[in-house]
């Protein structure tokens, strides 16, 4: 590995990383983050703070890089498919958007590639996404690979490797989760809520930030921390529930746990999202869409009272960057919030009120980091203005890194056109700096790989996500039927909509290890039934569903049959809270799961776990409860007869769950 040369001052040692032989402020490492970052940006052409204010997925020939995962797409000791939510993909699947580009593809980790060493050498960005779903010891590499390429530019500015969340069982798809398997597997975050112990959240962000910190990953595209009001919402699996309070008590233990009491050179930095919540989309659509550009909040105080509460807590435990949400808010279906002043119509990413005078007012001191595309596909609000003329609006708004974008020219050219100054750069590429500075990076960007690998293997700490796991799951309600015997008959289906017959495959077969399954309900003295479904957009008119049908991937007939021959444990995979009503009633007991690994649920069914989980959301009575709902309201709060309630009398409304 190539290294720069050392400068020695007062007995020691010093990085000469601009090369010219003298001990400049921003190399010595005795300075604070602040006077060094200072120092830097007055060295810095336009074209390298221009650079900086970008942050670009690592392309791979042309696309972004993908490697399978290790045995067949399966989670240590886990059936393939049978513990994935939302859908059923195998743990090894990857679902994006429709881009040729974005194939999976075969990699070497070590080999640099031409077009990732162009945003380094020439387009002077720094802070690289990195999509793979790769081994720790080979991210490891291509970090020092990439480190040592950017040590020897000008001014040796290092980088800054940035990942979505890596640690968690479940779909993988692009721009949300798009690695699995390689680290400790947890369940998902909907799952860590349901465990209900915020001391089990700081242990996973302490565990997961010594695995991505001996990679080299030093800042996490996450978490979601918005307030799950709408409950067709499609994000909400990604989230924390319905409960601000809860919410913001875990946010606090993520932050502290990724980042420590201040970022240090130990520190995975956190860039929370989405900026001011995400929760009251309108009819639940995709905020990537254009119908779904809307946040609506149509009840007084709402934005105040559920959904800034978590990035408060975010703020208070001095999160690094805070992520904008697409969303631009509607004035027309909402009612005045904060000062009672109508919202700027305009996406956040451009909207100063949002994210700049409202963070500013809760205490914050990092910088904006805006979501993908803001500038093409989700320039909501700003379609009329030139790309120099959104780069500008968006920056004295507040932003500071505009996320996969790999083409700085714009930027330079509002600047050199005159929309923008080059002072208006310079307190964003300040924070920045900041921040690497205080990652250790500029001291020492190099990782060890053999240790990254041996770190993502710890047993001990899979040994604790098993356990959260187990933790995680509902007990619903139980007509004497849970714990089951181990010498009973068991028949076991799994309903995804994708692949359902390999998913009931795979759960049969690992069922089939240790416990006597049958090949039909006639057979059995009791049947397994996941229904793990998957939301629908029915039209932009009617907006997103979460009933359960062929469209969300539940064979509702066919597990009502299943239910009348045969006492029936039904597994509900919650990542929205579906209207179950038309498949709960007759079941022998109902489990809820989120994202949850299939030998987590074996041990609950069988007695071996006492299940202990609390739902994160209320469930929703019916379809007209769904419609009727206020989108800014968690259902707990909702001022009619929301809550579904079962044939004991049990409101499954947030908190509740039961154990043996």
């Amino acid at each position: 590995m190539k290294d720069v040369e050392r400068i020695e001052s007062d007995g020691l040692q010093f990085k000469d990383l601009n090369k010219n032989g003298e001990l400049d402020p921003y190399e010595d490492w005795r300075l604070s983050a602040e006077e060094r970052a200072e120092n830097l940006v007055s060295m810095m052409t336009l074209e390298e703070k221009a650079g900086l204010m970008h942050i670009t997925s690592e392309r791979r020939r042309g696309g972004f890089g993908r490697a399978a995962i290790p045995n067949g797409g399966r989670f240590p000791g886990q059936a393939a498919g049978a513990g994935v939510p939302n859908g059923g993909a195998s743990p090894g699947q990857v679902t994006q958007p429709d881009d040729e580009e974005n194939e999976p593809e075969e990699i070497i980790a070590e080999d640099p590639f031409p077009a990732t060493i162009d945003y380094i050498n020439n387009r002077k960005i720094r802070y690289l996404i990195i999509r793979d779903n790769l081994p720790a010891h080979d991210i490891a590499s291509r970090n020092n690979k990439y480190q040592e390429i950017a040590e020897q530019t000008r001014l040796g500015i290092p980088i800054v490797f940035t990942s979505n969340p890596r640690n968690h069982s479940g779909r993988i798809e692009f721009g949300i989760t798009e690695a699995s398997g390689q680290f400790s597997t947890w369940p998902g975050q909907l799952g860590l809520a349901a465990a209900n112990d915020a001391s089990l959240i700081r242990q996973f962000a302490e565990i997961a930030r010594k695995e991505w910190r001996a990679a080299g990953i030093r800042k996490i595209y996450g978490y979601q921390v918005e307030t799950a009001t709408e409950p067709r919402w499609r994000r909400i699996s990604g989230t924390f529930g319905e409960s601000p309070e809860l919410s913001a008590e875990y946010t606090r233990e993520l932050v502290i746990g990724f980042q420590g009491d201040e970022i240090n050179s130990e520190s995975v930095v956190h860039t929370i999202k989405h900026f001011p919540g995400d929760g009251p989309v309108y009819l639940g659509m995709d905020p990537h869409t254009e119908q779904g550009q809307w946040a609506i909040y149509p009840t007084e105080g709402s934005l105040e009272k559920y959904h800034l509460p978590p990035f408060q807590a975010a703020i208070d435990a001095g999160v690094s960057s805070i992520m904008s949400y697409y969303n631009r808010p509607s004035n027309e279906m909402s009612v005045p919030q904060l000062n009672g002043e109508p919202f700027e119509d305009v996406a956040a990413a451009y909207n100063k009120a949002i994210i700049t005078e409202l963070p500013d007012k809760m205490g914050f001191k990092g910088y904006i980091n805006t979501d993908s595309g803001i500038l093409t596909r989700q320039a909501f609000g700003v379609e009329d203005l030139s790309m120099e003329e959104r780069y500008a609006k968006a920056v004295q708004a507040g932003v500071a890194l505009f996320s996969d974008v790999n083409d700085p020219a714009p930027l330079l050219s509002a600047v050199k056109s005159g929309v923008l100054s080059e002072e208006d750069l310079n307190p964003k590429v300040t924070l920045l700096l900041t921040e690497i500075f205080k990652l250790g990076l500029f001291e020492n960007p190099y990782v060890n790989p053999d240790e990254a690998q041996q770190v993502a293997e710890n047993r001990e700490s899979q040994a604790s996500a098993d356990e959260a796991h187990r933790r995680s799951i509902v007990l619903l309600s139980n007509s004497d039927v849970l714990p089951l015997d181990n010498d009973k008959k068991v028949y076991v289906e799994v309903f995804t909509g994708r692949n359902s017959e390999e998913s009931t495959s795979s759960f049969k077969e690992l069922m089939g290890q240790s416990h006597q399954t049958v090949d039909s309900p006639s057979e059995a003295d009791v049947a397994i039934v996941w229904a793990m479904p998957s939301t629908y957009e029915i039209s932009p008119e009617e907006g997103v569903s979460i009933d359960l049908n062929k469209d969300t991937g539940i064979d509702v007939a066919k597990i009502r049959d299943i239910e009348s021959k045969v006492p029936t444990i039904l597994v509900v995979n919650f990542d929205n809270p579906w209207i179950i009503n038309q498949i709960e009633p007759d079941a022998a007991a109902v489990l809820g799961t989120f994202g949850v690994k299939a030998e987590a649920l074996i041990d609950a069914v069988y007695g071996r776990y006492n299940p202990s989980g609390k739902l994160p959301f209320t469930i929703p009575a019916n379809l007209e409860a769904v419609e009727k709902n206020a989108s800014d309201v968690p259902g707990y709060a909702e001022d009619f007869d929301y809550v579904y309630s079962n044939k004991a009398g049990d409101d499954y409304s947030f908190g509740f769950g039961l154990s043996y």
